[in-house]
């Protein structure tokens, strides 16, 4: 390596200089389950500028966060108090009209106090959802750096606060080749910090992680929990942890050993379904094994150390054959795709929102939702669960991603086990899918496999599936991954972007999948209020036709176990530049202002009134087996 000149200044020269941000990765082993847990909330106002040239992390301007800007002994290029204040959570391309296609890297700062509750408590900081690369400092020290726009990620700031603290966000939306998603997308690039902040206090030993599920055996009878406990430093943990289901008198202590501990407790619950959406509300309790002791020979109790609580539903999700079953009875998924997308939010929601959009699911007769194309707020699988509303989630290795790149793989891995971390304890939630519309190559073939391995390795309770291509050429459904997935995902656009709908049924006919298959996505443009005949392009009345062919072919198909047609909402696109699309994706059933329905809307809900009453919940039960 070449010595550097006396005049070298690394602000200007070093062009590698995001790599010393990319030693301390913020990732899914550090997660750490906050359900249930007190909260304290950094949204609200922070103080924002875009930083086009990424000079504050090239010249370290958070170095000098101790520094005031009027006493300052040498010129600084930042000011934190003047930037203009911007909202936390939002995306800044709403938030201020000259950065709505703004890519770059916008930096954001705050102050906050801190004052310790208890002795030795821990502090974590964490992140619900900031676009994409998101490197955070405290106090002029990095604490890490996350990839990823919408999975969870938290960092122990426990050595770093004092009692008046500043922090430092720096949060990069540039698209990439080389990351998930790649840098050509359909949808919008929101950037920003457009989920909660939050505070979360901890006491040195700590309950980091649970997975609590229906034991997938087909008896309806045996839940497992298995409890993940963390100390302050990482080192081995032993003890008793508690688990209570009050409601089924499940009061069962688990050994702690090296942090872990497992057990299957038998119990009948009152299975979730989406017509009983049924929750019970769970404790576990953790106390090290040293003060157990002492509680024991003192009088006999259980005295934790530390204690969460969440609410559950028990419900088991199978395949047999070519259909689903929930808990041994066959089901149709009535679906849509949705987008987290919204006309004066963008990427950001609210429970208000997410309610509405299930309303709007349920009117049209549907049970269930793809979200598309990575993972939507954690809010949404949550209310889910109370609503009886069932989930297809999935992460964003979305088209020509670099799957022959070690990074591009750890990067996606990464973001599937947030997102299941995140969400396997929500019944709503029953499939997980490692990708959308990716050529059937052998690179793919070995990229995505191994993450649909993944999943099975974090969820055995849950099918795992893709949204696939089907083959044009031979007219026939076929893709290797398939073998790696419990239900076939497929994309057509028959009747759209290929004008011979025959081509359909003749696809249908040719193929014998031996699993489930579900429609993930199928439709066409409608400019709401564009009238014309069944012909013209862009047209309401072509949009209606076309769904009525598309669900009198389905009708007629017994392999397909489910249907999401794209889209329930109209979603800004800028690469779609014709006069009907004006840079949004047309093809909702439901217009941007997410009350205008579209006449499709009005197919779907009849097609989907007969396949209630046919398909969902029948009297008999089946006794499903190939349990996932």
């Amino acid at each position: 390596m070449k010595e550097k000149s006396g005049n070298y200044q690394s602000d200007i020269h070093n062009s590698g200089y995001e790599s010393e941000y990319l030693e301390s990765m913020l990732e899914s082993s550090d997660l750490i389950n906050i359900a249930g847990r007190e909260t304290e909330s950094l949204n609200g106002k922070w103080n924002f500028a875009e930083d086009l040239y990424d000079t504050c992390r090239r010249a370290h301007w958070f170095r000098g966060e101790s520094c005031g800007f009027s006493d300052a002994q040498v010129p600084l290029d930042y000011d934190w108090e003047s930037w203009e204040p911007i909202s936390v959570p939002a995306v800044w391309n709403l938030e201020k009209h000259e950065l709505h296609y703004f890519e770059g890297s916008g930096v954001y700062t705050r102050t906050f106090h801190y004052y310790p509750k208890s002795k030795g408590e821990r502090l974590i900081l964490r992140f619900e959802g900031a676009a994409y690369r998101t490197s955070v400092f405290l106090n002029g020290k990095l604490i890490g750096t996350h990839d990823g726009a919408s999975t969870p990620f938290n960092a122990d700031i426990s050595d770093a606060v004092k009692t008046f603290n500043r922090i430092i966000v720096v949060a990069d939306a540039g698209r990439n080749p080389l990351r998930i998603p790649m840098e050509n997308t359909d949808w919008f690039n929101y950037g920003g910090i457009y989920r909660d902040v939050y505070l979360v206090r901890l006491p040195q030993v700590y309950i980091k992680d649970w997975f609590i599920r229906l034991c997938p055996d087909g008896t309806f009878s045996n839940i497992i929990a298995d409890i993940d406990i963390q100390g302050a430093d990482k080192s081995y943990v032993y003890g008793k942890a508690l688990l209570e289901i009050k409601e089924l008198r499940i009061k069962q202590e688990i050994d702690i050993s090296n942090g872990k501990g497992s057990v299957k407790v038998s119990a009948k619950p009152e299975l979730w379904n989406p017509e009983n959406p049924k929750l019970y509300d769970v404790e576990i309790s953790f106390c090290k094994i040293d003060e157990f002791k002492a509680s024991k020979q003192k009088d006999g109790g259980f005295k934790s150390s530390d204690n969460v609580k969440d609410r559950i539903g028990f419900r088991e999700i199978k395949t047999k054959g070519q259909e689903i079953f929930l808990n041994g009875k066959k089901i149709f998924l009535r679906g849509v795709c949705v987008h987290e997308d919204h006309f004066a939010l963008g990427k950001t929601t609210n429970p208000e929102i997410i309610r509405q959009t299930i309303c709007d699911l349920k009117e049209m007769n549907g049970n269930y939702f793809r979200l598309a194309h990575y993972p939507h707020d954690g809010r949404f699988a949550r209310i889910a669960d109370e609503e009886g509303v069932l989930l297809w989630e999935e992460v964003p290795v979305y088209w020509a991603v670099a799957f022959d790149n070690a990074g591009t793989y750890k990067d996606a891995e990464n973001q599937l086990c947030e997102l299941i971390l995140r969400d396997r304890n929500r019944a709503s939630v029953i499939i997980w899918s490692v990708g959308n519309e990716n050529a059937d190559t052998d690179s793919r073939l070995g990229f995505m496999s191994a993450l649909a391995k993944k999943a099975k390795e974090l969820d055995d309770s849950r099918l795992v599936s893709a949204a696939c291509l089907i083959n044009h050429e031979k007219l026939k459904i076929e893709d290797r991954l398939s073998d790696f997935l419990d239900v076939i995902g497929i994309n057509e656009y028959y009747g759209w972007y290929d004008p011979e709908f025959d081509k359909l049924p003749r696809i249908l006919n040719n193929s014998n999948p031996g699993k489930p298959v579900l429609v993930c996505e199928f439709g066409g443009d409608a400019r709401s209020g564009q009238r014309g005949s069944v012909d013209d392009l862009w047209t309401e009345d072509r949009q209606k036709r076309l769904y009525e062919q598309q669900t009198e072919t389905f009708k007629k198909c017994s392999y397909i176990a489910g249907t999401t047609p794209w889209i329930l909402y109209d979603f800004r696109c800028p690469r779609r530049l014709n006069r009907y699309q004006e840079k949004f994706n047309r093809k909702g059933l439901i217009d941007a202002d997410r009350v205008t329905r579209k006449p499709a809307f009005y197919v779907m809900q009849k097609f989907y009134e007969e396949k209630k009453q046919i398909d969902c919940f029948p009297d008999t039960d089946v006794n499903a087996d190939n349990s996932v």
